[in-house]
């Protein structure tokens, strides 16, 4: 969600690009879900920032699906929050489905009394659709399975509905921390050599995830002379989707409230270090 995204970014912001104007959006009941879509590695630390930032900053008890295993944070997160505690990490639940079907099964198993108690997850995160929604890769066959939208379809119904059921869980008991937000990466098969932005434009998978994720956001690394000359590792815009800032909020509104920002700038340093920017 773009409250948990922009909080993300505001926490680790460069301390020579401090905006006190900088705000984090006010949540809209209908723009709880967000889909983080470019490089399979910078969308995983994205996430995983997200995760850390929700727990330890906003108290959340989140849920982080993903086929590959973590077995510790990443450098670069650990020298981000160096001094994380364990009761914030407590907070993540790390579960590993291998394939769809396995993660449609935990997912679903959302719903089910004795997996919501005590309290229920309040940020469902699930890492690289794409890893769920591509078949095989062998010397005939690679790419989405066949009927690959309807199962992406089928897929991000699901986790809609389950992130409005724990929200009504959430409400029901009083929590400060509803409604249940939903953040999930996804990489487009063209996105290597290319834009995210130009990759996305012609990916019929991205068409039907947006139609169930009411933010995008988008990273597009920066290739540029300045990137190179600054000394940094690497340089990605994050950019927030028009739909996004419009679901939540009016346009008006959006005027009037010049410190929500709908692009930033990270900037990943030799030593693992990553810093975010305001555009």
């Amino acid at each position: 969600m773009t409250d948990v995204l922009t909080l993300v970014f505001k926490t680790f912001m460069s301390q020579r690009n401090v905006r006190k104007d900088v705000k984090v959006p006010p949540l809209s009941p209908t723009a709880c879900s967000a889909l983080v879509v470019g490089d399979q590695s910078i969308s995983r630390s994205v996430l995983l920032l997200a995760a850390v930032t929700a727990a330890s900053e906003m108290g959340m008890k989140v849920i982080f699906f993903t086929q590959t295993q973590i077995q510790s944070l990443p450098v670069s997160l650990q020298k981000c929050v160096p001094s994380l505690s364990p009761q914030c990490l407590k907070k993540i639940k790390f579960s590993y489905p291998r394939t769809v079907e396995e993660l449609l099964q935990q997912v679903a198993s959302l719903h089910e009394s004795t997996n919501t108690s005590p309290t229920p997850p309040s940020l469902i995160i699930v890492d690289r659709l794409e890893g769920y929604l591509r078949g095989p890769r062998d010397g005939s066959h690679s790419g989405f399975h066949p009927g690959e939208q309807s199962c992406a379809a089928h897929l991000s119904a699901l986790l809609c509905d389950s992130a409005a059921f724990l929200t009504h869980l959430l409400k029901q008991r009083s929590s400060s921390s509803a409604p249940c937000r939903l953040i999930a990466s996804f990489q487009s098969e063209g996105d290597t050599g290319q834009t995210s932005h130009e990759a996305s434009a012609t990916d019929p998978i991205l068409d039907v995830l947006d139609r169930y994720f009411q933010v995008r956001c988008t990273l597009d690394r920066d290739r540029s002379y300045e990137a190179a000359a600054a000394g940094l590792q690497e340089a990605w815009h994050i950019y927030f989707s028009e739909t996004a800032i419009t679901e939540a909020s009016s346009t008006k509104d959006h005027e009037d409230r010049p410190g929500v920002a709908q692009e930033w700038q990270l900037l990943i340093f030799p030593d693992g270090l990553m810093e975010f920017r305001l555009v």
